[in-house]
């Protein structure tokens, strides 16, 4: 004789299709009913004609074969407003909150947010994102990728994802490529339509990207600034107050300077600097291996020692790499063992190393009496 308990642990097994967690978590199996060797299953789905009903009636049943039950009877019914309304306000993790006040997340979860910075353009700083997310999704961490360059947008590319994320009740499912979920504005403009938008409007196209986003529990959420130190940058620190800040470069004088700017903009907007990868560091001969430092060097170690972090990377220029991220297959999933495919590989375990050790720990830039305050002016007395 089957019993209530039994029945609900096999059913632990039955995720909704949509948000991929167990229905009994969300609110969705509302009874059982056990009579001698049949079982009526209650369940609720969120929407009406819910184009799901067969799958899930499919799933409940095959859960509960293994328990020899005569017969498996799935009631389906659509919930009530209220009871859509606690399933969301349960995903979005219960906070509902005031209006007015600026919404900030991540804020008490294990997730590590980066934001993944630039001084100028053309570093490879998206490639550099991409590959590490792909990377940490290797080792095994739950990987997002918010790809806040809102105008300069090659992840969806670079990852190889294409179509359109799904809606679930005013959330948005994120579309995932190589285990990292992704989201990015390249799924609601096509590639080839200008984004011609003002401050504001990016700030809320940031929020909903962060808000309005399904991303589940994460360990890491990357995100992929646009370079420079414009108003996305600003917006993003202030939704992800606990956000650290990697900054990549090439070896350059040039981009060494940006690379500074970029370090201030850290100090003003509350984002921890977290380390550097230098992108581009040298061009190995196909033939003869020898290395030639096409942009100079010393760039990302100048960086570093300016910021206070450490050189987590240098990464050489090979053709493999950008091929790799037109053709959205990243190098350390095609190739984890070439020369840039390691150092990104061993550059996402130092990213995962740091961010763990400083867990906790205040900024060096906070520690100073009076930094807070004169932060607006901290770097204009050398």
């Amino acid at each position: 004789m089957v019993t209530e308990d039994q029945v609900r642990q096999a059913l632990r097994n039955v995720l909704d299709p949509e948000i991929g967690k167990p229905i009994e978590d969300i609110g969705m199996l509302q009874g059982i009913e056990v009579n001698d060797g049949s079982v009526r299953v209650h369940v609720l789905i969120t929407i009406e004609g819910c184009p799901l009903k067969d799958r899930i009636t499919a799933d409940v049943t095959s859960a509960l074969q293994p328990l020899g039950v005569d017969r498996v009877d799935v009631d389906l019914s659509p919930m009530s407003e209220q009871q859509r309304a606690e399933l969301v306000t349960k995903l979005r993790g219960g906070a509902t909150p005031a209006p007015q006040q600026q919404r900030q997340f991540f804020v008490g979860t294990d997730t590590t947010v980066i934001a993944v910075a630039s001084g100028k353009g053309g570093v490879g700083k998206s490639s550099v994102t991409v590959n590490l997310a792909c990377a940490l999704a290797a080792e095994g961490h739950r990987v997002g990728v918010l790809d806040a360059d809102v105008w300069g947008f090659s992840v969806p590319r670079m990852i190889g994802v294409t179509g359109q994320p799904v809606g679930f009740n005013n959330m948005i499912l994120p579309l995932e490529s190589h285990g990292v979920k992704v989201i990015s504005m390249g799924f609601f403009v096509p590639e080839e339509t200008p984004v011609i938008w003002r401050g504001p409007m990016l700030h809320k196209a940031i929020e909903q990207f962060l808000g309005d986003v399904y991303w589940g529990d994460l360990d890491f959420l990357l995100a992929d600034l646009p370079p420079g130190t414009g108003d996305v940058s600003i917006s993003l620190a202030s939704f992800l107050p606990g956000a650290s800040m990697l900054v990549v470069t090439t070896p350059q004088e040039a981009a060494r300077k940006v690379a500074e700017r970029a370090g201030k903009m850290a100090e003003r907007t509350n984002l921890r600097p977290l380390g550097v990868i230098e992108n581009m560091s040298w061009f190995a001969c196909p033939h003869c291996g020898e290395r030639t430092s096409i942009f100079g060097s010393g760039g990302g170690q100048e960086a570093a020692d300016t910021l206070g972090v450490p050189l987590l990377a240098q990464v050489p220029l090979v053709p493999d790499l950008r091929e790799g991220g037109d053709e959205g297959r990243p190098i350390v999933v095609t190739d984890p063992d070439s020369p840039a495919g390691r150092a990104l590989t061993d550059a996402a375990r130092a990213v995962a190393q740091a961010t763990r050790s400083k867990v906790g720990k205040p900024l060096p830039i906070m520690a100073t009496p009076g930094a807070a305050v004169a932060g607006g002016h901290a770097g204009h007395h050398h």
